[in-house]
């Protein structure tokens, strides 16, 4: 798995929310939490579990909206830094914090009606293995993200320090398939990459963002997109 040393490293988990999601960063985070929102529309009813927690961003999300969330990570130091998130927002109660890995989920079939795996997807050298198991695992939902194939994501990625694996709309379609899931929705994202967000003040990149998102509402725009939000189910019998 690419960037699994780094992503575990103690001074990686330590800064990773202040590096990635501080300044031009919050941008990004708006947009990330706008998608799992809309998509899982969390209650006291949805079970919830998410794969590759990190630093709970979206764990604590979901459980202040009444989830109940089984986060998982490979990375202790990453699992640290979400109980001390959920702590401090008083939600621990909602929240079950686990290390495993996430070829090998320990739960049985059909327990979870979502299963969210955001900033996941781009790690895998072989993803249908994850894919599988998330689908035996949810008896609804799965929702990801991919970083596209088709963007100006891939003029970087080869700098970045995990590498990251670069998806087409076909090759998701494909794994969803091998997964006996349905493609429920899609929306792309990001003509600008991450990366140009992250590096400019609060201000400007929001002033970007709003050029952004006008490019992308066009054609050639959303073709373009950087990013993409999948949202799966299981497919009925």
């Amino acid at each position: 798995m690419k960037g699994q040393d780094w992503y575990q490293a103690d001074e990686v988990a330590e800064q990773y929310d202040d590096v990635r999601f501080s300044d031009g960063g919050r941008v990004i985070d708006h947009r990330e939490r706008e998608a799992v929102l809309s998509a899982v529309e969390p209650s006291d009813d949805t079970r919830v579990l998410e794969v590759a927690c990190g630093t709970g961003r979206f764990t604590t999300m979901l459980a202040d909206h009444d989830a109940e969330v089984v986060a998982l990570d490979i990375s202790r130091e990453m699992l640290e830094q979400g109980r001390r998130k959920v702590r401090d927002a008083g939600l621990a109660d909602r929240v079950e914090f686990m290390r495993g890995d996430a070829s090998r989920l320990p739960f049985p079939d059909d327990h979870f009606d979502t299963v969210l795996a955001m900033r996941f997807f781009h790690l895998m050298d072989d993803p249908e293995p994850f894919i599988a198991e998330m689908r035996r695992v949810s008896s609804d939902q799965i929702f990801f993200d991919t970083f596209n194939r088709r963007s100006a994501r891939a003029l970087y990625t080869w700098i970045l320090p995990m590498g990251s694996r670069l998806y087409s709309e076909n090759q998701v379609v494909s794994l969803l398939e091998s997964a006996d899931l349905s493609l429920a929705g899609e929306s792309h994202d990001f003509v600008l990459p991450y990366g140009f967000y992250r590096n400019l003040p609060g201000a400007l990149a929001r002033a970007f963002r709003t050029i952004d998102e006008a490019i992308g509402r066009t054609i050639p725009g959303d073709y373009v997109a950087s990013v993409s939000y999948w949202d799966a189910r299981v497919s009925s019998e």
